[in-house]
């Protein structure tokens, strides 16, 4: 139900220009990979700083509002990126169980992180806030991970 419209997808002039080139694909991967390096660092440092396991003589509040940008720039940038280089192999994503492993884990992790996250770093930890808050940066690390493992596995499969 679905191949045809991927089909008509990958035959759009976007997709055609890159693959008929023979830089195009390689250069703006590149520029997706960096800004996954961005977004995972903007990821890891406050998800770090709600398991415990750093900076912890600044506020969980601090460090998410000063990470925010970079995680939003980071994603503007990787869709930029990310629609491009799919259009170029729709089809092969849509045989691709770990392009649907990330773009499930994505979703997920999209929601989740301006949700859930967001009002887990709006308090400063007390006593029955610190399991919780470890809590939802170990599945904000889960699902970001998942996002980053199966991304790069599309390449394999």
């Amino acid at each position: 139900m679905l191949l045809p419209f991927f089909q008509w997808l990958e035959s759009l002039w976007l997709g055609q220009f890159i693959v008929s080139s023979n830089w195009l694909f390689p250069v703006i991967e590149s520029v997706h990979l960096l800004a996954l390096a961005v977004l995972g660092g903007a990821i890891l440092v406050v998800d770090m700083r709600l398991l415990g396991l750093g900076l912890k003589n600044h506020a969980v509040t601090q460090i998410a509002r000063e990470a925010r940008p970079w995680l939003v720039g980071a994603l503007v940038v990787m869709i930029a990126t990310g629609v491009p280089l799919f259009l170029s192999e729709a089809v092969k994503c849509y045989y691709s169980q770990a392009f649907w492993n990330k773009m499930t884990a994505l979703a997920l992790g999209l929601v989740f992180t301006f949700t859930v996250r967001a009002r887990a770093t709006e308090t400063e930890s007390v006593r029955h806030t610190a399991r919780r808050q470890a809590v939802v940066g170990a599945l904000s690390l889960a699902l970001w991970f998942t996002v980053a493992a199966s991304g790069r596995w599309i390449g394999f499969s």
